[in-house]
């Protein structure tokens, strides 16, 4: 069975969010340690969801997985109340494959969560604590965000938390050439951010990374590189800075940006009685709040974001929904028809069994030229066919057990549900 466990910008608070944030890596194996077949954790700026496969909800339910969660995280239990959804059974496909479509998140249609859902697989691959069911379910869920980007308009007219936070700027500047904007950080976000910033035609652009790697970045990217030691100068010269690193700590604050009383502010354009605006895009936050009390600074973080984001862009297009919803049918319909396969391959080996003993019988006897074994052949083919095609329309139906019970009835066999569908199953004696 697959459970899911979220927390997400519509059912938390944005502090519980950045808590759960800071060691996402630790949480499926916890998992794994309290009963889970497997678990796959997706931690984003917005979201915190663990994915379960289970023998049982009742040994492995929502409650275990929060506690397991509570005790990988150090976050107390109780900080979950009311802050959280349950997703379990037939709805955890359709769940997932919203999510990587962008449908959930802040801005409708985002596209950095499509990889986001991707790195989460291959970080539960490294550690182990993916499931057969889990890897399918991501693996479609990959091929569903894919299909609602190629057949919907809905990530060609969705924007970017990265565009959204822009354009909540455009607010507050006037020209963007003549900004001298700061950006620290250099992962992906920061490649995205600097993409956006030229389209808006930023030009006066410097980077700094906490972790060293500015100077790669620059020269791949054409812009400045600021050290260590000039990084709290450039800060305060800076008109627009915007940070996006993965830090676990604020790597921007008051000691960075406070300028003496008596210092003249830097001359830059961004107006509205600021001559500074921070964008903080980092989840754990990047900066400390502190510094929006600074006088001059105006500070947007992600919180405030989420706030803004206009009330279109929270909701998803029929046809991207519609998509959703048919790839996750075709999702549990694969499913299901996967979990008659070892009745299906027991009773095509149980036949095939009486087959060969029948065709040795009519060697014996003298069938010289194979009719009599080309025709039982052909019968045994036909005989299959009507109860194979059922066995996979009663599972699709949801009721694959009522073929299992015939064939225990039928002919007195048991297929082992965990066997490999390749193998010979045992059956009755004919």
């Amino acid at each position: 069975m697959l459970l899911c466990v979220t927390a997400s910008h519509k059912t938390a608070p944005f502090d519980l969010l950045e808590r759960l944030s800071r060691n996402p890596e630790t949480v499926a194996p916890s998992l794994i340690e309290a009963g889970a077949q497997g678990a796959v954790v997706l931690a984003t700026c917005n979201r915190f969801e663990a994915y379960v496969e289970t023998d049982d909800a009742d040994d492995l339910g929502s409650d275990a997985v929060l506690e397991a969660v509570a005790q990988a995280t150090g976050i107390p239990a109780d900080d979950f109340d009311g802050s959280y959804a349950v997703v379990s059974g037939a709805h955890v496909a359709e769940h997932l494959f919203a999510v990587a479509s962008g449908l959930e998140s802040v801005v409708s249609g985002e596209g950095e969560i499509a990889g986001q859902v991707r790195n989460a697989l291959k970080s539960a691959r490294h550690d182990g604590t993916t499931s057969p069911e889990l890897e399918r379910l991501f693996q479609r869920a990959s091929q569903a965000q894919r299909k609602v980007k190629n057949v919907t308009a809905l990530q060609r007219a969705g924007r970017s938390l990265v565009r959204l936070s822009l354009e909540l700027a455009d607010s507050r500047i006037a020209d963007w050439s003549a900004e001298r904007v700061l950006l620290v950080g250099t992962g992906a976000y920061a490649a995205v951010t600097l993409a956006t910033l030229r389209e808006r035609g930023a030009v006066d652009i410097s980077v700094f990374s906490p972790s060293g790697r500015a100077a790669a970045f620059a020269a791949k990217y054409g812009v400045r590189a600021v050290s260590a030691d000039d990084y709290a100068t450039v800060a305060r010269r800076s008109s627009l800075l915007i940070t996006c690193t993965s830090a676990t700590e604020p790597v921007l604050g008051a000691a960075q940006l406070e300028r003496p009383a008596a210092q003249a502010a830097v001359g830059c354009p961004v107006g509205h009685g600021s001559s500074q605006l921070v964008i903080d895009l980092g989840m754990p936050r990047n900066v400390d709040p502190a510094v929006a009390h600074l006088e001059g600074v105006a500070l947007l973080d992600l919180e405030t974001i989420r706030l803004h984001a206009p009330l279109e862009e929270l909701q998803a297009t029929d046809a991207a929904r519609d998509v959703v919803r048919a790839a996750a049918e075709d999702f549990h319909i694969a499913g299901a028809r996967q979990s008659v396969t070892p009745a299906v391959v027991a009773l095509r080996t149980h036949i095939f069994g009486l087959l060969e003993a029948e065709i040795d019988r009519a060697r014996r006897r003298g069938d010289e030229d194979g009719l009599v074994e080309q025709a039982m052949r052909h019968l045994a083919g036909v005989l299959l066919h009507t109860p194979t095609t059922r066995a996979h329309e009663l599972a699709a139906e949801g009721r694959g057990d009522d073929f299992l019970a015939a064939l225990q009835t039928l002919y007195g066999l048991t297929p082992d549900a965990g066997s490999d569908a390749g193998e010979s199953f045992g059956s009755a004696t004919a």
